[in-house]
């Protein structure tokens, strides 16, 4: 499989998380059946845990991005 199609296919967290607000809004509606809201709050949790470990993820780049940065800085002024 190509790695173009990979991506295409691949859950994103901005998919994950609008999933989870609709998942929020019918878990509120008291009309959900209950079987249904246990399925959709199993759901939810394992796409909490998918944003999660996303922002995790964007925070360890984000923090390796900054400390090359200031070492290149540092270097500069040394």
């Amino acid at each position: 499989m190509s790695t173009q199609m990979n991506k295409k296919n691949e859950k994103t967290f901005e998919d994950a998380l609008q999933r989870l607000e609709e998942i929020a809004q019918l878990l509120e509606n008291e009309e959900t059946p209950l079987v249904d809201s246990i399925q959709l709050f199993e759901e939810g949790v394992e796409l909490k845990d998918f944003c999660e470990e996303k922002l995790k993820s964007a925070k360890l780049k984000i923090n390796k991005i900054i400390k090359k940065n200031k070492d290149l800085v540092n270097e500069d002024f040394e």
